[in-house]
Parts: C-alpha cells; sequence; structure tokens
C-alpha cells in the first residue's frame, strides 16, 4: 500500500540529499492554473527520424504514399533506436534534410507529411490483458509504438527496460520531480491523468520486476501530489515528496536524493539496479500497450510574456512551432529570445519552422525584461561558486579551463562526461561565464575524437590483415620455389650420375627444337598483329614445335585447347609445376590472347563501318574491293576470337567443376559466404560503434566477444575462397 508521506518541511523525508543546486525563481503559476488545451491541426507535419538518443529510424514509406494516423513510417534500427509513426493521415510529400531543434543548429533527415484534414486513425492493437504477455513482447511493443522518454533526454524506453542475462532492477523511480523553471507540462499531467499514469507505472512494475517502487515529486506541486496519492491508494508503492530544488529532476540526483546510491563515473543506473522514468513516459506507455496508440503526441509548456495564452498543450509530433505558437497567441513585436527547453538546459531557437519533437517539453518566448541579453563574458575570479553548486561533484572550473585551451584528454580525465549541463554554474557564476556552452564544445570534440578512433582502429586491422594475407603468399611463394629448386637438383643429379652416350646429340637437337619455336612464335605473333589469315596455322605450328621441345626436355607435352594462349604461358611452364599452377596460367594466357583477338575484332569492325559510310556517301568510288576485303578480314577476326572465347570458357568449366568436386561448393557459392561474413562483421562493428556510449559493461563485453567470433567467421570464409581458387587455379579478376 502506498505510505502518505507528504510534509511541506525544508527537509526530504528521507535522509539522503545530493550536493550542489540552485533556487532559481520558479515562473510556473502563468502555466500552470488553465487544463491542458489540444493544440493545432497542423497543414504538414515535419518528422525527423532522430527523436531520441541513439541510431535514427530507417524510413519505411515513399514520397506520394498515403499514410493513416498512428501508421509506422520508419523503424527502429539498432539496439538504442525507436520508430516513428504518423501523427496524422495525410500524404508522404518530401524525405530529405529539414532544419530541426538541437542545441547544435543543423538540418537532419525528417519524413514530411501533409494533412488531408480527416485526421482518421490506422489499425489499432490494444493489450488490455497485458500480464499475460511475455515482458520481451511488451519490449517490442515498446520499441514499435516508439515510445522515448519525455522528460527531456529522449532515451528509447525499449533499451531501458530490455534486462540482460541475470539482470536485476531492484527500485524503479518514477520521476515526477519537473524541477525547471517555467515547465509544467508534467504538473498538468499528474493532476489531471493521474489515474492513467498510475496503469503506466503498474506496466514498468510488470517488465522490471522491481523489490520496491518509489515517486519523487517536489513539494511546489500540491495538487499533482494530492492526485498521484488518490490514484496509487491501491497500488505497492511508495510516494516520496522532496524540497523544491534544481536540479533534483536529474536522475542521478534524484536516484540519490530517494535512495541514497550515488551512481559511478562511466556507469548506467540500471547497471546499479535502478531504472527511472519519467511520469509522462509512464503515461505514453499505458496508451502504448493498454490503448495501442504510438507515441504521436506530447505534452508542451508553452509560455513568456510574449504569447496571450501560455498554457499546456497537447501537441501533435511534427507540428512547426510556429504554428504552435501563433496559436497560443503570439506576439512578434515583444519577442526578443525563443528557448526550446527551460531556462537553465534549454537552447535557443532561431528558426520556427523546426517542428515539435518528443523531447519538446517547453517553449518560452520571452521579451527583453523577461530574458534580457547575458552580460558580457568576463574573466573568472576562482571563487568556487561553481564548484559549490555542482550536483555532480565535478570541479568545473578545471573543466572550464582544459576546454578552453583545448585540453580534452585532460577534462575527460577530470570526469566531464559525467556533466549533466544543467547550467547550475553558470547561473551563479559572478562573471558570466557560459560554462555549458564549453562543456558541449569539449564533449563534442571527444565524440568526435572517439569516432575517428574507432575508424582508425578498424584501418588499422583492415592494413595488419592485408599485412599478414601477403606475407602469408609470400611464404607460399617462396616455398613453391624451394621446392622447384629441390627437384631441379635431385633430377640434375640423376642426370649426372646415369650414362648419357648420345648426351652432345640430345643438347644439339633440344638447342634446334627451342630455336625453331621462337621463330614461329615470333611469326605467329607478327601475323596476328596484321591480321593475316594464316595466323591461326602458323600459331598451331608453334604449338606443335613447343611440344617436340618439351618431348626432348623430358616432360610431358601439354594439351593444347587453345591454339594461342597456351604457347604463350608455355615457356614459363616447369617441371615441377602442380596443375592448379599450370592452369592459372593457361587463364592468364587465354584471358591475354582472347583479349588480343577481340580488340583486333573490333578494330577492324570500326574501320569496315567507317569504309562502308564513305561508300554510301559516294557511290561513283571505285573502293568496293577494299570493303569486300575488309569485311573477309573481319569474319576471320571474328573467328578467331569466337575461337579463344571458347577455349578459355571450356577451361573454366572445367576449372569450375573440379572446385565443385573437391569443395563442395562452387565458385559462387564460395564468395557470398565470404561477402555475407564480411557484411555480418561491418554491420556488427557499426552497431558496437553505436552503442559504446550508451549499453552496459556486460553488453559491452558481449558484443566484443560477438566481433571476435564474426572477424574469425569472416577469415575462414576468406581462406577458404583463397584456397579453392588457388587449389583450381582459378584466376580473380
Amino acid at each position: 500500500m502506498i505510505r502518505h508521506l507528504w510534509t511541506r518541511a525544508r527537509r526530504s523525508e528521507s535522509e539522503y540529499d545530493f550536493p550542489g543546486g540552485v533556487h532559481p525563481p520558479a515562473h510556473k503559476a502563468r502555466s500552470n492554473a488553465a487544463p491542458i488545451r489540444v493544440g493545432p491541426p497542423p497543414d504538414r507535419l515535419v518528422l525527423p527520424l532522430n527523436m531520441h538518443l541513439g541510431a535514427p529510424a530507417r524510413p519505411r514509406v515513399t514520397v506520394g504514399e498515403r499514410v493513416l494516423k498512428g501508421q509506422r513510417i520508419a523503424d527502429a534500427q539498432g539496439t538504442v533506436s525507436t520508430s516513428v509513426h504518423a501523427s496524422t493521415s495525410g500524404t508522404v510529400v518530401a524525405i530529405g534534410p529539414h532544419p530541426v531543434p538541437g542545441t547544435a543548429a543543423g538540418d537532419a533527415l525528417c519524413i514530411v507529411i501533409d494533412s488531408d484534414g480527416e485526421d482518421r486513425w490506422g489499425p489499432l492493437e490494444p493489450w488490455p490483458d497485458y500480464r499475460r504477455a511475455a515482458p520481451t513482447e511488451l519490449v517490442q511493443r515498446l520499441r514499435q509504438a516508439g515510445i522515448a522518454g519525455l522528460g527531456g533526454a529522449g532515451f528509447p524506453s525499449a533499451a531501458k527496460t530490455r534486462l540482460g542475462e541475470g539482470q536485476r532492477v531492484h527500485t524503479l523511480i518514477i520521476n515526477a520531480a519537473e524541477c525547471e523553471p517555467y515547465i509544467t507540462a508534467d504538473d498538468r499531467l499528474m493532476r489531471e491523468r493521474a489515474g492513467q499514469i498510475a496503469i503506466g507505472i503498474d506496466i514498468l512494475q510488470h517488465l522490471l520486476n522491481p523489490s520496491r517502487t518509489l515517486i519523487g515529486i517536489e513539494d511546489d506541486k500540491p495538487e499533482a501530489i494530492d492526485a498521484l496519492r488518490a490514484a496509487m491508494s491501491e497500488r505497492d508503492c511508495e510516494l516520496r515528496v522532496v524540497p523544491t530544488r534544481y536540479p533534483s529532476g536529474g536522475e542521478k540526483q534524484l536516484i540519490q536524493l530517494l535512495t541514497g546510491l550515488e551512481i559511478a563515473s562511466g556507469t548506467l543506473p540500471s547497471q546499479a539496479g535502478v531504472v527511472c522514468q519519467n511520469v509522462a513516459t509512464a503515461y505514453a506507455i499505458k496508451r502504448a500497450v493498454i490503448d495501442g496508440e504510438p507515441l504521436i503526441s506530447r505534452i508542451t509548456t508553452v509560455t513568456g510574456d510574449a504569447v496571450a495564452r501560455p498554457g499546456n498543450y497537447e501537441v501533435l509530433l511534427g507540428t512547426p512551432v510556429e504554428q504552435l505558437l501563433q496559436h497560443a497567441g503570439l506576439d512578434r513585436h515583444r519577442l526578443v529570445r525563443l528557448l526550446m527547453g527551460g531556462p537553465m538546459m534549454g537552447f535557443t531557437l532561431s528558426d520556427t519552422s523546426v517542428p515539435v519533437v518528443k523531447i519538446s517539453n517547453c517553449l518560452i518566448a520571452a521579451d527583453a525584461r523577461e530574458l534580457p541579453e547575458p552580460p558580457p563574458e568576463q574573466a573568472c575570479i576562482r571563487c568556487g561558486d561553481c564548484a559549490t553548486v555542482c550536483p555532480a561533484s565535478l570541479l568545473p572550473q578545471q573543466l572550464y579551463w582544459h576546454a578552453r585551451c583545448d585540453q580534452f584528454e585532460r577534462a575527460r580525465q577530470n570526469d566531464l562526461i559525467d556533466c549533466i549541463e544543467c547550467g547550475a554554474c553558470a547561473y551563479v557564476c559572478p562573471s558570466h561565464i557560459p560554462l555549458v556552452h564549453y562543456y558541449r564544445y569539449a564533449k563534442q570534440a571527444l565524440r568526435a575524437h572517439d569516432d575517428e578512433q574507432i575508424k582508425a582502429d578498424r584501418a588499422r586491422l583492415r592494413f595488419e590483415a592485408r599485412q599478414a594475407r601477403l606475407e602469408r603468399e609470400q611464404a607460399e611463394k617462396e616455398q613453391r620455389r624451394r621446392a622447384r629448386l629441390e627437384a631441379n637438383r635431385d633430377r640434375a643429379a640423376a642426370t649426372s650420375a646415369a650414362p648419357d652416350h648420345h648426351g652432345g646429340n640430345q643438347k644439339k637437337q633440344l638447342g634446334r627444337a627451342i630455336t625453331a619455336y621462337k621463330a614461329a612464335q615470333r611469326a605467329a605473333a607478327t601475323a596476328e598483329a596484321q591480321g593475316a589469315a594464316n595466323a591461326v596455322e602458323l600459331r598451331q605450328r608453334a604449338s606443335d614445335l613447343k611440344q617436340q621441345a618439351d618431348r626432348l626436355q623430358g616432360r610431358a607435352p601439354q594439351a593444347d585447347t587453345a591454339p594461342s594462349g597456351v604457347v604463350a604461358a608455355a615457356p614459363k611452364a616447369t617441371p615441377t609445376a602442380t596443375a592448379s599452377d599450370q592452369r592459372e596460367r593457361r587463364l592468364k594466357a587465354l584471358k591475354s590472347a582472347y583479349g588480343r583477338a577481340h580488340k583486333q575484332y573490333k578494330q577492324a569492325h570500326a574501320a569496315l563501318q567507317r569504309a562502308q559510310r564513305a561508300q554510301a556517301e559516294h557511290p561513283q568510288s571505285n573502293d568496293h574491293n577494299d570493303v569486300a576485303g575488309m569485311e573477309q578480314r573481319v569474319a576471320q577476326l571474328k573467328a578467331r576470337a569466337d575461337q579463344e572465347r571458347a577455349a578459355l570458357d571450356t577451361l573454366m568449366e572445367q576449372a569450375k567443376s573440379d572446385l565443385q568436386q573437391r569443395a563442395g561448393k562452387d565458385l559462387k557459392t564460395l564468395k557470398v559466404e565470404a561477402a555475407r561474413a564480411e557484411v555480418a562483421l561491418r554491420r556488427h562493428a557499426e552497431r558496437l560503434r553505436a552503442g559504446r556510449d550508451s549499453a552496459d559493461t556486460d553488453t559491452l563485453r558481449r558484443w566484443d566477444a560477438e566481433l571476435k567470433q564474426l572477424e574469425r567467421e569472416a577469415h575462414r570464409s576468406r581462406e577458404a575462397l583463397t584456397q579453392a581458387v588457388r587449389a583450381q587455379g582459378l584466376v580473380e579478376d
């Protein structure tokens, strides 16, 4: 049962606390007085594919396709990712870059939908009896429904609720603090829809099976506290009211405030057995599971002195900020500064065409009096106030100097990555130094450096693998050379030991045969170059002389399937050459011979066409005999090229047949297996790189083991292909 623990005392109900923190003016009354209103119906939606942390979604629709409300238009890819859905019915008019909100201004890939005004839903699949479903099925439902953290970070909920093997969650924390000034979206949501939030918490408890569930809420929300108390009265959950202090809503700060557990640097709360979810996320989980509705809208606070109707609006994702501001009564003459998010962690919007996304919890349209331009930055006086208010117990002054001097590695060593960018240090800085801007700059530089390091490591691995392959091939080549030398020595020793009564005569015959062969070879080459009709006969004669020289030298004559190709390779053959070496040389020779023959044919054919065009233009000329002679020569060259091609195809088919018998697979299958292994290795490496910053240690260790296994499989596939090609004498183009 819920424990009724609510007090307006300065101290928290628990004895725990977190260091630092500030008390900026709240400015919440202007937007939390009215109920949640319906946002404007947009004429055009712009839906970015990266409205969440992790890998962007992959489009599954095309331009011109009609979509329905709630239809999945982009699929999650990678472990840390989530899907994107159409917020209303209409037609996809573009898929391309578009300005999106973010701390780093720029464009991102978006799907643009023109609304048809019907707002027609697609088919929904509600799961009211979700307790019968396995946790893995519910996690997949959250992934496909596009549920991401709505408190500001945008971390995919499926990644948070997917537990690894042996992983145990002892504490589930529901973040209802909403500590940043101006923002009241969660406050109004808890007041009006606490019952649906409670059902979402039930689903999270079923998924994670925690030992205890804690709800942390600040004491400046009495109506929301009463609503949650009533909704959770029959549930095993503990409501804890904490003093209003910024940034008590930070994940690690709220965990420390409620449990006393301090999350170690470089680790995730889930690794310590704690999962933290926002109340708005719990509400979205209820709608996704019980009602079957994906995440297509969110509650956004619109406030500031430049709007006539401040309040909280339920806005369709993808709605242009410009249209939402007009709906709230924006006075452009008073608008001086526009922020998305709160004044502490938000960022300035310079382009109002950007869309509302999953992390858009607030829009502040301020005039010159409300948010004046910050004073000019001055020199640091080393007062130490920034270190006093830092909730992460860092040294902001040291981080500032390292970031300013581009000493990024030293900033990393001082735990820059643990900075939550809350802005408390900059808020109290008497020198008005925008400290968070420096930290974001250093973080971005470190991320770029890490990405380059990953690419360099992959290039180094490829280089080392290539060097190893070249060294292996060189060693095999040297081994074959030594084998040939040993064979020659043995044959020379046997020849010198045996009596030779006709050795001199035999040497003379061999010399004459080689001389005749070389002369015939030169004559055949000259005839081929000139396109003579007797080139084939001369090449055949050279082949016969080569076989005669081989017999005199004591080696077996080689079969001559191609008159020109084999003879070109014959002088390089050795008595100890393997069948694969001989076949490889013959294939190379046949390809070379076919290339020459085909080139001569194409040149002669082009000359014939030019002569025919000239004859057609000047029929009175006497060049008919020349054209007829050229036609005869083209026919001869075509026949010779076809003969070379046929010989090459015959030898290739013979080699492939031998490979099939030897390896049990054809060459194409071996190539496909090697290519698939390489693709699997590359995709896994990319997934590892994308998830390295967000995955826990056990997951990274498992991914590394899988990567090594894929590297071994890819190496085996490449070796099998290389050995098969080498064994059968196949020549890779």
